[in-house]
């Protein structure tokens, strides 16, 4: 049985589509937290303090002040910290070895996939300063492929690896800005009914709740100090 946490662990958070995954699962686990936000948009990711938990100066990270032994520990990068939160509370996380591959494997496809890609969709579709129509049709159609292997996983399944986990957790930040990614839930179907169910979840829907009104406070297409920061991720 996992040991009661007493402690809040930290949350090291910008409302994003990465950070959403962290806050979504600490909610699902009903996990004391709170929230230290990290302003990515005025550069608050390369100070001194938050490189010390998080070395790559990106959201989300955690300090857990009861980690292994009792010791404190921060974890950083997303994916490690909902297997490290998985691993801790017992949930979401398959203990058994084929269990937890068929999580890891799609948890790594959205990693190394699915947010990158989408991310890039983000960057020429919306904030490029030139349209580059080469670049916006490429990273478009990627994410199509990619959509269009989640509804070909869905077609027999409710969530992506079977039963609700951390895997769908990675998935649904950005997988609900499908329009802003140029695409079109019409042409899956069985995407478009995961993506109704896990948005119905009322874990999921305080985690995207999370200081929400900070995500519009910068407006990357007229903000240049913003864009600066954000987009030119120079070391500081």
């Amino acid at each position: 049985m996992a040991e009661l946490q007493t402690q809040p662990i930290q949350l090291y958070y910008w409302p994003t589509p990465n950070g959403w995954k962290i806050s979504i699962m600490l909610e699902e686990c009903g996990l004391p937290y709170e929230v230290r936000p990290v302003n990515i948009a005025r550069g608050e990711q390369f100070k001194p303090d938050f490189l010390a938990i998080s070395p790559n100066n990106k959201i989300p990270a955690i300090v857990d002040p009861q980690g292994p032994d009792g010791a404190p520990i921060s974890v950083f990068e997303s994916g490690a910290i909902l297997q490290y939160l998985g691993r801790k509370t017992g949930q979401f996380y398959p203990a058994d070895e084929r269990g937890r591959v068929e999580v890891d494997q799609w948890l790594f496809w959205q990693m190394g996939g699915l947010g990158p890609m989408a991310g890039q969709a983000h960057h020429f579709r919306i904030y490029a300063p030139e349209k580059l129509p080469y670049a916006v049709e490429r990273y478009t159609n990627e994410v199509h492929r990619l959509y269009g292997v989640m509804n070909r996983r869905l077609s027999d399944r409710p969530y992506i690896a079977g039963d609700y986990s951390i895997a769908d957790m990675a998935c649904i930040g950005w997988a609900k800005l499908w329009e802003r990614q140029g695409q079109s839930l019409e042409e899956f179907p069985h995407f478009a009914a995961w993506l109704e169910r896990v948005l119905a979840r009322p874990a999921v829907k305080r985690g995207l709740a999370v200081n929400a009104e900070d995500r519009g406070t910068i407006d990357l297409a007229t903000d240049k100090e913003a864009r600066s920061i954000m987009f030119g991720q120079r070391a500081r």
